[in-house]
């Protein structure tokens, strides 16, 4: 589609050189692509994207698997409002608790539950292995150059958050 939408506007504005459109218009696809490839893999496990980022991020931090508010918002880049809309209904699942952190009470602390750890862990495999699959077009070295490629983008463009 990228290329008949090219090959368009090469017809039609011979003068305009078109080829951002070509990557611009691959990656936005790409990002179709995958968002509903995840959505899928996750509704299966019966978690949101958002659902299993969250709990992800806490299973990162390590024992004992708790941020603050805070920290989740900046790492999950949302509003305050809709990272404590997540954590309500994380909590409500029975997948994380929170409570207010002892050396700052206007700071509220989010901790993995046993049920949450155990979710997080059980579907972090399968959910690599998914992307892998998802991936598996690509050589070794393809993958290391598209890494190295989509980094070295996002850092011109003032993306830093992925180091």
């Amino acid at each position: 589609m990228v290329d008949l939408i090219l090959s368009q506007w090469q017809r039609e504005r011979p003068d305009v050189d078109a080829w951002p459109m070509g990557i611009i218009g691959r990656i936005g696809r790409l990002s179709r692509v995958l968002d509903r490839e995840l959505k899928e893999f996750f509704g299966a496990h019966g978690l949101e994207r958002w659902e299993f980022d969250v709990l992800a991020t806490l299973r990162r931090a390590g024992s004992p698997y708790e941020l603050t508010a805070g920290s989740l918002n900046r790492a999950a880049m949302v509003t305050s409002g809709a990272i404590t809309n997540r954590i309500d209904r994380l909590a409500a699942k029975g997948l994380v608790e929170r409570w207010p952190d002892e050396e700052d009470r206007r700071s509220i602390r989010v901790r993995l539950t046993a049920q949450g750890l155990a979710k997080i862990d059980e579907l972090v495999g399968p959910h690599v292995e998914n992307e892998a699959r998802l991936l598996a077009g690509l050589s070794p070295k393809e993958r290391d150059q598209l890494a190295g490629l989509l980094r070295g983008l996002l850092e011109s463009l003032g993306d830093t958050a992925q180091e």
